[in-house]
């Protein structure tokens, strides 16, 4: 493990053509390094989320993807995302190719792949069609002769999340609501995580994650790296650039001058 300039550890880790997913449930998003991505241009890659938003919106519109894995997409409290959906419908800036999941599926797959097995198994994908547009089967248990739905698991190339903060030492801690980062550090190949803070030492937090420093390759310092989603503790969620999004993201060429003026012409520290 090391501890990095952001725009280094991206360089080193993520390569073009790469599986990457950037996780986060509802704050600590990690938008920094989703920018950084798109500075650096990557391209080709198959994007991974449990539930994309606006910093997935932005790597699409950029043309860094060209398959998103997911199981909901949207501008959360706002509606659509205009820049994904300008690429599954006319491929702008290029096709989108799409596999949809359920929550428990996705959830299922990121456990099976951090637990190092081919796949998750679950009760689900019942009573629609979704089972006919994805990567699902039926596996049938040899205990009781139940039929359940069987997920491949994801095992990303590189596992990217944001926490509040580590140690010298590179331990990491993330405390609030918590999605699925931990599993998705354990089930990557290469794993980055962006951090509010450095400190000494971790104090003690009720209901906090730990992922000790052996299962990452990377931590970069990036305060505000979550923004506009919040981070427990460090600040809150600015609405009001969700709400902005949506008017920025629904042209084309508003949103590239928002891209040119806001990330790519960003100096990062």
């Amino acid at each position: 493990m090391a501890i990095a300039p952001l725009s280094d550890a991206v360089s080193v880790l993520v390569r073009d053509g790469d599986t990457v997913a950037l996780e986060g449930f509802t704050h600590l998003i990690p938008h920094a390094a989703g920018h950084e991505l798109i500075r650096q241009e990557r391209r080709g890659l198959t994007l991974v989320r449990m539930t994309p938003d606006v910093v997935y919106d932005q790597l699409v519109g950029m043309g860094c993807a060209r398959k998103l894995v997911f199981s909901w997409a949207g501008n959360p409290g706002v509606g659509s995302l205009h820049r994904l959906r300008d690429a599954v419908e006319n491929g702008w800036p290029q096709p989108l190719e799409l596999e949809e999941h359920s929550h428990a599926g996705m959830a299922a797959a990121y456990a099976a792949g951090a637990a190092n097995l081919p796949f998750g198994v679950l009760r689900g994908y019942r009573g629609g069609n979704l089972r006919t547009h994805t990567r699902v089967a039926t596996v049938t248990c040899p205990f009781t002769g139940e039929e359940l739905a069987a997920v491949p698991a994801q095992r990303p190339d590189v596992g990217i999340v944001h926490a509040q903060r580590a140690d010298r030492s590179g331990n990491v801690q993330l405390w609030g609501i918590l999605g699925v980062q931990k599993e998705v550090v354990l089930a990557s190949s290469r794993s980055l995580v962006t951090v509010e803070e450095v400190v000494d030492e971790l104090e003690p937090m009720p209901g906090a994650v730990v992922l000790p420093s052996w299962t990452i390759d990377a931590v970069c310092v990036a305060p505000r790296g979550a923004h506009p989603s919040y981070a427990h503790g460090y600040y809150d969620r600015d609405n009001d650039f969700y709400v902005a999004w949506d008017a920025i993201s629904r042209d084309r060429n508003s949103f590239v001058a928002w891209m040119n003026e806001n990330v790519l012409s960003a100096v990062v520290a």
